[in-house]
């Protein structure tokens, strides 16, 4: 009966996606649920992490093929940039997965892990076989005295401020990127978005006009009269930094790393803002950011900062799925206290304890 159960539960959040996803049905795709009895565990490292090896995605007919020898410096390649570290290492498999299941060209897909340990590296590889990628160490100490405190610990993370360094990590020839946070999945082509026109902006990202801007700084921000008239010439908007299509050319030009930096530095001085890397974004960036449909980013659907309570998808149709705020997919599940929306996760999911199998 058990095993009933949990076949039933598996097949219902299949479906679920197949509804809301019609790109599924491409025939060039293996079904999601076919996955090799192959499990891979992380070396020197905790037990409890242990994954299946992903099915082998292929191009479709239109698709440009590319030889594996030409690195990251094609200019057919699609770029994504993800972090990949312990704690979030589930999610950070199960959006890789998600990506190259959507994908016209998965073949054609290059990634770029963010990790600050490289033990990592033999996980993803014995995970995805097949796959085009790069690890990129990034060290701690660049970020270390930059971080302030803030409403979640997990937020002070010296990766989670990788992304502010991308343009100074990736290969000079490497012009675009999309950067991804690692409680997501997609839901649709991420070629879609690699094509995203950003005009002369340096970033694109979805954006959240109606948004209450004032609340993401603090009272001393708004008090200040210079720093409060920093989005007087601005229509400023909130987005989320967890989805960005990122121009590296114009980022390095013009030295964006430089002034995040710059505004870090007077957040420890000066306490303006509680919300980890998000605001130092909002500083330099909001009201110079392209603008991209929401479907993007049904952010959010990890509730809020503290308690992680369930959320419903924005009104809309959906390209992509983010966990934002403190309750993860994976969480849940493991505690049997799942969100209905997990449900749109677990597919995904190429993690597998032993205990879990062994009950099948």
């Amino acid at each position: 009966m058990s095993s009933i159960i949990k076949f039933s539960r598996f097949f219902s959040a299949v479906m679920t996606v197949i509804i809301i996803s019609p790109s599924l049905h491409s025939s060039h795709y293996p079904a999601l649920a076919i996955r090799s009895s192959i499990i891979h565990h992380i070396p020197h490292h905790d037990y409890r992490f242990y994954f299946h090896t992903s099915p082998f995605f292929r191009n479709a007919d239109q698709c440009e093929p590319i030889s594996r020898e030409i690195g990251a410096c094609h200019p057919s390649l699609v770029h994504v940039a993800i972090t990949l570290d312990v704690e979030y290492l589930r999610g950070s498999i199960a959006a890789v997965h998600s990506i190259l299941y959507h994908a016209s060209c998965p073949e054609n897909v290059f990634f770029h892990f963010l990790v600050t340990d490289t033990d990592l590296e033999t996980l993803v590889r014995t995970t995805f076989p097949q796959l085009r990628f790069k690890v990129y160490y990034f060290d701690r100490n660049i970020v270390k005295n930059l971080i302030s405190t803030s409403v979640r610990q997990a937020l002070e993370q010296p990766l989670n401020y990788a992304r502010n360094y991308l343009a100074d990590l990736l290969e000079s020839c490497v012009k675009r990127v999309i950067y991804l946070d690692s409680d997501l999945v997609l839901q649709d082509d991420i070629a879609k978005l690699w094509n995203t026109d950003l005009g002369l902006n340096t970033i694109g990202a979805p954006q959240y006009c109606h948004a209450n801007f004032t609340k993401y700084f603090t009272a001393a921000f708004w008090s200040d009269p210079v720093f409060s008239t920093t989005f007087e010439k601005r229509k400023a908007c909130y987005f989320n930094t967890g989805v960005m299509v990122m121009d590296l050319v114009k980022w390095r030009k013009k030295g964006y790393t430089e002034r995040i930096e710059r505004w870090m530095e007077i957040q420890k001085v000066e306490r303006i803002y509680e919300l980890g890397s998000l605001p130092p974004f909002l500083l330099v960036f909001a009201g110079h950011v392209a603008a991209i449909e929401h479907r993007w980013n049904q952010h959010g659907l990890g509730g809020d900062n503290v308690k992680g309570s369930c959320r419903d998808l924005h009104p809309g149709p959906v390209s992509l799925l983010h966990w934002s705020g403190s309750g993860k997919p994976w969480r849940r599940l493991d505690e049997s206290k799942p969100c209905p929306l997990d449900a749109l996760w677990e597919p995904f999911d190429l993690y597998g304890h032993r205990r879990r199998y062994e009950s099948l």
